[in-house]
């Protein structure tokens, strides 16, 4: 297919072209607005090497009953009501990678640019929270420990 045959094509199917057009500046927007964020969204299997491999602390910004019921073990509990940058748990991993967790990932990327601005410089979140660690299969911890 040369460029002559391309352009009658779009010619033809114009509503398949806007489509097209569409699509393509969304994943654009999309990927321009996840460099400009400051974090960086990891999948489950991405969390797991983090942590294994840089000693990266897990934050849970869930309720204590469902950190309770089953969260990432070695994470540590920080309900987003309290949620502060500068909380002992936080500050002394500013230098450490810090993922967060919480249900879905949204309340969790909030967090995160909470955390970028008090000057964390390797924030992460986890893609579609802790239901997203339970998708991929990956053992969860019981209690407070």
């Amino acid at each position: 297919m040369d460029f002559q045959e391309l352009i009658a094509f779009f010619g033809r199917h114009q509503m398949l072209s806007l489509i097209f057009a569409g699509l393509t500046g969304g994943i654009i927007l999309n990927e321009i607005a996840g460099l400009l964020r400051g974090f960086k969204v990891l999948r489950p299997a991405e969390v797991t090497a983090l942590v294994n491999r840089e000693n990266a602390l897990v934050v849970d910004l869930r309720p204590i009953a469902d950190f309770d019921k089953g969260h990432i073990p070695g994470s540590k509990n920080v309900q987003m009501s309290q949620f502060d940058p500068e909380n002992k748990k936080l500050a002394a991993a500013k230098s450490l990678p810090v993922v967060l967790v919480c249900k879905t990932g949204q309340s969790a990327g909030d967090a995160a640019k909470r955390l970028k601005k008090a000057g964390f410089e390797h924030v992460h979140v986890l893609d579609g929270g802790i239901g997203g660690w339970q998708q991929a299969d990956l053992p969860l911890a019981k209690g407070r420990g």
